[in-house]
């Protein structure tokens, strides 16, 4: 899996969970959704988003993130 889907992915489990958090728990848990929202904004502003240099770390690579993949050989 390329960095690109993980951090989509990423990010949208985040919301969904902050969201039902905060449905659950606390409203104060929406708070998470919004610092998820401001590092996506300021990710495609920038360029940079703390997220991918950790997955680069664990050795991920760059790819097309709706790149269909390359069928198996039979």
């Amino acid at each position: 899996m390329v960095i690109e889907r993980i951090v989509m992915i990423f990010a949208g489990s985040v919301i969904l969970l902050s969201l039902g958090l905060a449905m659950w728990i606390n409203l104060q848990w929406l708070l998470l959704t919004a610092f998820v929202g401001l590092n996506l904004i300021v990710s495609g502003l920038t360029g940079f988003c703390p997220l991918v240099k950790i997955l680069e770390k664990f050795g991920f690579k760059h790819g097309l993130p709706f790149a269909k993949a390359p069928r198996e050989q039979e």
